[in-house]
């Protein structure tokens, strides 16, 4: 191939490679054009094939990438070797793809092609074996390198952490001869998911203390559900300090939100408030508003989160159903009954989205403890059957007995009969709601059908 048509393939292949369609002609045209495609082994031509087959390993169908190189074997000349970007792309396709034999093949074309000792390829076969939870083989890979760097041991350190294995993923950090924020994050992250949430407090002070690392804004959102967890409202203020002195909360929103989120869950609602006003109006997304409504429906503030989805609303932000249900918790504990019947009709006929069992539930649960039962009744004979459980029928269940209502509450214990006979908390529920009418018959009716039924009420526990 000529090398002025070479080097205008290549710069269209770079113009649009993320363009799977244009890829796909130029891939055509490559192989119908000529003949000289395959048997010239110039430089251009292999950043050619190299760019190609990069494209398809990281692209929907990374099987492409496989069959790319099945036939680039059968079509180039002898004594042509792949380099370590070929096989790099390939072995990135096997990851994707979840397919440890390709990626085995792979592997043993690596080393009889010489790459046994390139970090760069054992980095990639590495990631590949940790991607399809192949822990024994990553293992003898990351052992056998002569040479590691920074990206090897982040990869394996996170591979490990990803399926669980946290206390060889931190014998492995320890190990780690130069740690990075990458390395220190991966960890806290690891303790954080498994709910070691001290521990990763702890790891986050040694890294920002004793090794002087900064942390980065990726650090900062694996470090925040560790502190709401723990409730160390000082620690969500000192992550507040450095995110404003390093710049980091006003360009990235994520982690704005989480401290909006982190200071409710910590107990100032008054802080996160603040924060969420210090967010400028453009900046404010889903995630802002649903986290400062939750916040609000969090310490019984219902007026200020019914008022903040009001807000949200002119902002034309469009709630998704987690919003919704914080709004709906707000209303119900706070006795803004007639705002979160009006908020609930909007979520269907309005906003076009399907409630499921904790929308109803707290609709539901709103309407008892107003003593708004038959209406609460009706919502709950309304949800689908693929929606609905006994929790709902024993929620208004229980609104009956704090309400005194045994009319009501026969026909949702027979509900709740229909779904689950063994439960004996339901049976004595509904004889004491009878027992207070004073239908004395009728209470110990219940208790009878209680033992045929042969339901057993789980015993009181105190932990004092």
């Amino acid at each position: 191939m000529h090398l002025g048509t070479a080097t205008s393939l290549l710069s269209l292949i770079r113009k649009y490679e993320f363009s799977r369609p244009a890829i796909q002609q130029l891939h055509s045209h490559l192989i119908f054009a000529s003949t000289s495609t395959f048997s010239d082994a110039t430089p251009i031509i292999f950043t050619i094939w190299n760019s190609i087959l990069r494209h398809y390993s990281l692209g929907p169908i990374p099987q492409e990438a496989v069959f790319l190189f099945k036939h680039l074997q059968l079509k180039l000349p002898t004594g042509f070797f792949f380099d370590s970007f070929s096989y790099s792309f390939l072995i990135k396709a096997a990851a994707y793809l979840f397919q440890p034999v390709i990626g085995k093949q792979v592997h043993c074309l690596t080393l009889k092609s010489g790459f046994h000792s390139h970090v760069y390829v054992q980095t990639a076969l590495l990631g590949m074996y940790v991607n399809c939870r192949c822990l024994v083989e990553s293992c003898h890979v990351f052992q056998e390198m002569p040479v590691r760097n920074s990206v090897t041991w982040n990869a394996f350190i996170t591979g490990l952490i990803r399926w669980g294995e946290l206390s060889f993923a931190r014998t492995v950090f320890d190990a780690m001869p130069e740690k990075n924020v990458v390395s220190w994050t991966g960890v806290i992250d690891g303790y954080t998911r498994v709910g070691k949430f001290n521990e990763a407090l702890l790891l986050f002070r040694e890294m920002v203390v004793s090794e002087g690392i900064k942390p980065s804004e990726i650090t900062l959102l694996t470090i925040f559900p560790a502190i709401w967890n723990t409730g160390y409202l000082e620690s969500c203020q000192m992550l507040h300090a450095y995110g404003v002195k390093s710049g980091i909360n006003s360009f990235d929103i994520r982690v704005m939100n989480s401290l909006v989120d982190a200071y409710s869950k910590c107990g100032s609602i008054k802080s996160a408030s603040k924060v969420f006003c210090d967010i400028e109006d453009e900046r404010r997304n889903l995630v802002s508003w649903t986290s400062i409504i939750s916040g609000f429906a969090m310490h019984g503030m219902a007026e200020e989160a019914s008022d903040c989805f009001r807000m949200m609303q002119s902002a034309n932000v469009r709630p998704n159903q987690i919003t919704l249900l914080s709004v709906l918790h707000a209303c119900s504990h706070g006795g803004l009954v007639d705002e979160g019947v009006e908020f609930f009709a909007k979520m269907v006929n309005g906003f076009g989205l399907r409630p499921n069992i904790k929308h109803y539930g707290s609709l539901i649960d709103m309407l008892g403890r107003a003593g708004r039962l038959e209406e609460a009744e009706r919502i709950a004979l309304e949800v689908p059957s693929d929606t609905s459980n006994v929790v709902i029928w024993r929620t208004l269940l229980g609104a009956c007995s704090f309400h005194g209502n045994a009319e009501v509450g026969q026909r949702v214990m027979q509900k709740v009969m229909e779904l689950e006979k063994t439960y004996g908390g339901d049976y004595v529920l509904l004889s004491n709601i009878f027992a207070n009418d004073g239908r004395y018959i009728d209470s110990e009716g219940v208790r009878r059908l209680m033992d045929e039924e042969n339901a057993q009420k789980v015993p009181g526990l105190s932990f004092c």
